[in-house]
């Protein structure tokens, strides 16, 4: 196939089925030389003729009618390849690969990509939760064509975006809470200072994540060094560990957030205040589709 070009198949086929030169180049938009240039050339490549003048006409010879078939199937397929990138253009259909963690996934991840759904029915949404390291390692080698992670974060190659502020709050179980409190819910006074859980059987995220260095930080910045008797990668372990009254956790404020938290837990604004910041993470060279594109906007529209 080397050297075949296509131009020229389409422009032999239009001349055979316009039956002349002339009339091929007012259909292809060409000089009538250019169409007979086109024409030899392809002759050249097969070593055959394939057009024969009949009085007037332009007909094709039987090496030329047993082309044909294959330039209409190649037209079909080129038909098809179009129409198949224009659905790619308009974002109709395609893969993302977005990671991000567990927390954000559960509750960040599932009304973003309900919308994007609904207005990309045909996209491939694929969904990778780690630890923030991993992630971006996974977004610099090109196998996540974007990330969701907690920040602080950086990476030359790497372009990284906030996009929400998460409040952190100190959740133990519903048993902690004053009486008065335990019809209403979940904020109680008052506020928690690390100096306060010193002594507190914890239940934190695990090691290796940004947000258990954000919650590390905290405590640190308080004098104190934590130790937890258990470390879990899952927020939804930690809730249920907490809600059986094993230990008290620090969780972002969404995900006690539920009317079915309520009954559950007892949650403590922290003093000082704790924020953890979600970021969007992209490589600087990344070219991105329509899909990338959607997906992008679904993000940054959290603010």
């Amino acid at each position: 196939m080397r050297g075949l070009n296509l131009d020229q198949l389409i422009t032999f086929a239009t001349v055979v089925e316009h039956g002349g030169f002339t009339e091929a180049a007012g259909r292809l938009g060409l000089t009538q030389p250019a169409v007979s240039m086109q024409i030899r050339n392809l002759e050249e490549r097969f070593g055959v003729r394939l057009v024969e003048r009949v009085g007037k006409r332009a007909l094709p010879t039987a090496a030329g009618r047993d082309l044909l078939p294959f330039i209409r199937r190649l037209r079909e397929e080129m038909e098809a390849a179009s129409a198949a990138m224009g659905r790619h253009r308009a974002g109709q259909v395609g893969r993302v690969r977005i990671g991000t963690g567990a927390t954000a996934c559960i509750y960040r991840l599932p009304p973003i990509l309900t919308a994007l759904r609904s207005a990309h029915p045909g996209l491939e949404i694929i969904v990778v939760t780690g630890n923030t390291p991993d992630i971006l390692d996974a977004v610099e080698g090109g196998t996540l064509d974007l990330a969701l992670v907690t920040l602080p974060a950086g990476r030359p190659g790497l372009s990284i975006e906030p996009v929400c502020a998460e409040e952190l709050v100190c959740v133990g179980p519903r048993g902690d809470a004053p009486l008065p409190e335990r019809t209403i819910a979940p904020k109680i006074a008052p506020e928690i200072a690390p100096a306060a859980l010193a002594d507190e059987t914890l239940i934190l995220y695990e090691r290796g994540g940004t947000m258990r260095a954000v919650i590390d930080g905290w405590f640190m910045a308080g004098g104190i060094q934590p130790r937890p008797s258990m470390e879990l990668g899952n927020v939804e372990a930690i809730k249920n560990l907490v809600a059986a009254g094993l230990g008290r956790s620090i969780l972002p404020s969404v995900t006690v957030a539920g009317p079915q938290d309520c009954d559950r837990f007892a949650v403590q604004a922290l003093t000082p205040p704790l924020v953890r910041t979600l970021g969007l993470v992209l490589r600087r060279d990344k070219v991105l589709d329509a899909g990338v594109r959607a997906m992008v906007k679904a993000i940054t529209d959290m603010r």
